[in-house]
C-alpha cells in the first residue's frame, strides 16, 4: 500500500492481525528510506515498545486521516524492560527514525492513500 504525507510517498507494509501487530517490527529493517509498517488499529489510546528492534524507529500516531502524536527516533531495547510510546489514534504508523525530522513531518499533518 503506498501513502502520502506532505508529498513525501511511503511504501507501507499493513498490519492487521494480532499476530502481526504484536512481531512488528521485531529483528526486521526497512530496506529503503521510504518504507514503512502500517498497523490498523481500534480508535483508542495505543502503547508501543522497541523490544528486540534492530533499527531506531518514528511511530506516528494517526488519527482521522491526521497525525496526532509522534514519538521520534525510539532506540531499540534489548531488555525486559522497554519503555512504551503511547498515543491515541486508528492507524499507527513506523518509520526508520529520524524521518520525520529530516522530511518536516509534523503533528496534524494529514495522510494521503
Amino acid at each position: 500500500m503506498n501513502i502520502r504525507i506532505n508529498n513525501n510517498k511511503f511504501v507501507v507494509k499493513t498490519m492487521i492481525t494480532p499476530k502481526d501487530k504484536s512481531a512488528g517490527m521485531m529483528r526486521k529493517k526497512f530496506t529503503s528510506p521510504n518504507q514503512g509498517m502500517l498497523f490498523l488499529m481500534d480508535d483508542t489510546d495505543h502503547c508501543f515498545w522497541m523490544k528486540n528492534c534492530v533499527i531506531p524507529l518514528d511511530i506516528i500516531f494517526i488519527k482521522d486521516g491526521m497525525i496526532s502524536n509522534i514519538h521520534h527516533n525510539c532506540p531499540p531495547c534489548k531488555s525486559k524492560d522497554c519503555g512504551n510510546y503511547c498515543g491515541e489514534g486508528d492507524m499507527i504508523l513506523e518509520v526508520k527514525g529520524g524521518t520525520c525530522k529530516s522530511l518536516g513531518i509534523k503533528l496534524d499533518d494529514t495522510i494521503e492513500f
